[in-house]
């Protein structure tokens, strides 16, 4: 009989996207095959404390997205750099139900959204500590996470994407007049370090201006000032390493101003989600061939959902990408790949072969400039 891998999920995180991350965790948790994986949870609280989680207790309100919340009532833990995905406990238990934390996993999924777990920090600290885990590596997380990066290597590399400015903290901001005259009114006011359309702002007039740009900068001292680009928006799942594969794309038409946070998480109503999107068929091959090169460009592995707007016209433009996808019950990402023909507990499997495939390929690797 095959031995079960010990999969180590990661959620929660020092992120405003901390909640969405304990929503997806749960239906990961819950999805996965526990004929092949044993499951362990690994909570990380706001303040970026790691907990080795109870199973029966994990969460505080589970069912309820705007209560939510991490039981930190477990041992906390570290993963040691070099401990081959060993956790270490860090003092007495504080719950009779928690788990011994002194165990060894075989591979991480770092169910995280958004700064310290989406941009390539948790990333560096599993490649550290010599386990393979799940989605993208260093370089395509913290890509795909600053987008003012990601669309810069975009554009470099013949991806078509909308007009943007991007503005820092600590320099002057730009004027309104001239960001209306560059890429028009309405506009978006964003982080550039954030996703789940946390911090995110649509400007009609210069009054609305001020307040959206101090609103972003609460979150990052990055801000992009993005075109409005009035269309459908499109979204498709990308799937692989080396040859990635893209699902059917799926269309949001937001009953919101714009698809936002309370629309993706917190309103069952807050978005209708036509999957797959009616398109024509040259449309679907269109996007699904546009959503592998952004995944290629970026330097992506694992999964990625790209999102896109297609004008009136039929011209597509990518939006973004993000690298660590909700895997809530809502979420496009799987339900993407669900019309597609690979169900859930399928789909998370494929994700924990791939991390473990390209950990293989990467121990092959000299780490020495000449042979003994």
């Amino acid at each position: 009989m095959t031995k079960k891998l010990t999969v180590g999920i990661l959620f929660g995180g020092k992120s405003a996207e901390h909640e969405v991350s304990l929503q997806s965790a749960k239906n990961v948790f819950d999805a996965i095959d526990r004929n092949k994986y044993r499951p362990v949870l690994i909570g990380i609280d706001k303040t970026g404390r790691w907990v080795r989680s109870g199973e029966a207790d994990f969460l505080l309100n589970a069912d309820d997205p705007k209560r939510i919340a991490l039981n930190t009532a477990s041992e906390a833990v570290v993963l040691a750099p070099g401990g081959g995905g060993r956790l270490a406990g860090q003092g007495a238990r504080p719950a009779k139900s928690a788990p011994c934390a002194d165990e060894t996993i075989d591979v991480a999924f770092p169910i995280l959204h958004g700064p310290f777990g989406e941009d390539g920090t948790v990333q560096g600290l599993l490649k550290l500590a010599g386990l393979p885990f799940v989605g993208a590596g260093v370089l395509g997380s913290a890509a795909g996470m600053d987008k003012d990066v990601m669309k810069r290597l975009l554009r470099d590399g013949g991806v078509p994407i909308g007009k943007f400015i991007v503005a820092r903290s600590h320099e002057a901001f730009p004027a309104f007049d001239r960001v209306a005259s560059e890429i028009g009114l309405p506009f978006f006011v964003k982080p550039a370090n954030m996703g789940s359309s946390v911090g995110v702002s649509k400007v009609h007039n210069s009054d609305e201006y001020l307040v959206s740009l101090n609103k972003a900068f609460e979150y990052d001292v990055k801000i992009l000032l993005e075109e409005f680009i009035p269309g459908r928006e499109l979204e498709c799942s990308v799937l692989g390493n080396e040859a990635p594969l893209a699902s059917l794309p799926g269309e949001v038409r937001a009953t919101h101003e714009f698809y936002s946070y309370d629309a993706k998480y917190l309103d069952e109503n807050g978005a209708l989600l036509d999957i797959p999107a009616k398109i024509h068929e040259e449309k679907i091959k269109e996007i699904q061939e546009l959503a592998v090169k952004t995944f290629q460009v970026l330097a992506c592995e694992g999964l990625g959902r790209v999102d896109f707007f297609m004008k009136a016209d039929g011209s597509v433009l990518v939006n973004e990408i993000n690298t660590m996808p909700g895997f809530t019950k809502i979420s496009m990402y799987p339900k993407l790949w669900e019309a597609s023909g690979l169900s859930y507990t399928d789909l998370i499997d494929r994700l924990i072969e791939l991390a473990v495939s390209r950990f293989q390929k990467e121990k092959k690797l000299k780490t020495e400039a000449f042979s003994k």
